[in-house]
């Protein structure tokens, strides 16, 4: 799962990461964890200020492959900016952090 948020348009960005015991034992959910700080980092060059992003890691993540992981993880991340998008211009809201958009991925 993915959320994304509005944060002043001058922020940098923030991700942050939610790997559960659910997910599997310390060495999976370390495996888990570096691997998706490494796609964050490539996705903050593109999105590097005025956006808050939370992944919450699912259980199939564990035994995904770094090339299943990264997919996911830019679907979902592509999916939610463009609804957030969508949502900022059509409710006219600013970068004030009050439009949150979320979507589910294996």
């Amino acid at each position: 799962m993915l959320y994304t948020a509005t944060i002043g348009a001058d922020e940098p960005s923030r991700i942050g990461f939610i790997v559960s015991k659910g997910v599997g034992n310390a060495v999976a959910r370390n495996l888990v964890k570096r691997r998706l700080r490494e796609a964050g980092a490539v996705s903050l060059r593109e999105y590097g200020t005025g956006f808050a992003i939370v992944v919450r890691a699912l259980p199939a993540s564990a035994t995904a492959s770094w090339q299943e992981l990264i997919a996911d993880y830019n679907a979902a991340l592509e999916a939610t900016m463009k609804r957030l998008q969508g949502r900022q211009r059509s409710a006219g809201t600013g970068s004030n952090g009050t439009t949150q958009e979320g979507t589910q991925r294996a």
